[in-house]
């Protein structure tokens, strides 16, 4: 009887809860006019198939079985199905006549994907035939690298042959051709914009849910490592606009005056009592961390934010490493502009712009940093740290204040 992998599924997966639950939202059908799997978004329908040769899983061991079948689901976490492709290969795949050029590109990112995800399946779980970093003629490319990276570095690694004489890897060469990759991705970007954008939702409403089943029971992810998973949930969470936030955080601290003016209406006691005239301001506390690890892509962007903001609230912008550098300690007032200079360039030490904050009187403290210090102690403001996406996401202490990457 022929191999159905649909029949097998569930008794491979069964240690792999992530996966297995993306395995139930993806179409598996037998197709023997490819040499082995492949993933795809159907023209038609705008819907995942993961297509298998039943005569290439057959012999298979199920390790292997296993590996082939999350190596493939990975290409669709990756978005390596739904539009992630090079500048140079825009329109490629839908072309029917591509150029060598572009044939031998398409190749090289093929490998380039493949070597981003077989290192987390590892060695043992994957067909002999798969390309691994630091492996023949990888050997000097490290694990741990996007595709993009992989992409370039193949390329480097062709224009270098190029130049000593081998061209397309004769005379034992690198040859895209014979470099490991054994999955098909001949149907990559066939699929036109509005099949790719619907395609894109449907796959990340997939991998939350798969993430969101999988993260309710006590049964782990399998092999997906802690560092995987952060990967995993970042893709599926909603990207949060810095800009808004901050904004909506200057605007919730602005406390209220009421000042009598002959100039306003009293709408109670018209013409004879004076009316009110309401204003409003926030007094912020802008902590810089001053360390070199705050690049100054992002210190300018938040300067540049610091300029619109500065019409509705009153900033006090205050240097700091591991101590508050206070002779450039300044009032930024409404309406001026500024620009951004580093004065400092030490260690970390939160306490010292949170003790300069907590002897004022503050509406609200903003700390600019790479969040590599210990945990400060409280404020008696609201505060809210802004820091790199990295970081935000890989902060040394944890804390309930909220914490927001600039992306730059």
């Amino acid at each position: 009887m022929e191999f159905n992998l649909n029949e097998h599924t569930h008794r491979l997966m069964v240690r792999e809860p992530f996966f297995a639950a993306l395995s139930r939202r993806i179409d598996k059908m037998a197709d023997k006019n490819i040499p082995t799997a492949g993933v795809r978004v159907n023209p038609q329908t705008g819907y995942f198939e993961l297509r298998y040769n039943p005569d290439f899983f057959e012999p298979l061991p199920d390790e292997h079985r296993t590996g082939v079948i999350i190596h493939e689901f990975y290409h669709l976490v990756f978005e390596h199905v739904t539009g992630r492709l090079p500048d140079e290969l825009a329109g490629v795949m839908a072309s029917n006549n591509p150029t060598k050029e572009q044939a031998q590109l398409f190749k090289l990112w093929n490998i380039a994907a493949d070597l981003s995800i077989n290192y987390l399946i590892g060695r043992d779980r994957l067909p002999d035939m798969c390309c691994f970093p630091g492996e023949g003629h990888f050997e000097d490319f490290p694990t741990g690298e996007t595709a993009e990276w992989y992409f370039a570095k193949l390329k480097e690694k062709v224009e270098e042959q190029k130049d000593n004489g081998d061209g397309d890897g004769e005379g034992g060469g690198f040859d895209p051709d014979d470099a490991g990759q054994f999955d098909d991705h001949g149907s990559w970007g066939d699929e036109g914009d509005a099949a790719q954008a619907q395609a894109r939702e449907r796959l990340k409403d997939a991998v939350k849910k798969a993430a969101t089943e999988v993260s309710a029971n006590s049964g782990g992810w399998g092999s997906v490592s802690s560092e995987m998973r952060k990967d995993i949930m970042s893709r599926i969470t909603p990207k949060v606009d810095w800009r808004k936030v901050m904004r909506y955080f200057v605007k919730t601290s602005q406390r209220s005056e009421r000042r009598s003016t002959p100039r306003r209406l009293n709408k109670r006691f018209p013409h004879i009592h004076p009316g009110k005239r309401v204003k409003r301001n926030a007094n912020i506390a802008i902590s810089i961390d001053q360390s070199g690890s705050v690049d100054d892509a992002m210190l300018a962007a938040f300067y540049s934010e610091l300029n619109k903001l500065s019409s509705i609230a009153t900033f006090t912008v205050i240097p700091f490493d591991d101590r508050v550098f206070e002779q450039k300690v300044y009032v930024w007032k409404k309406g001026e502009t500024k620009t951004w200079e580093r004065v400092l360039c030490g260690g970390t030490n939160f306490d010292a712009p949170t003790d300069y904050v907590n002897k004022g009187s503050f509406d609200g403290h903003i700390i600019l940093t790479d969040l590599c210090a210990p945990k400060p102690k409280a404020s008696k403001c609201q505060r809210m740290w802004m820091s790199t996406r990295y970081h935000a996401d890989h902060p040394y202490f944890k804390t309930n204040e909220r914490v927001i990457a600039i992306d730059t």
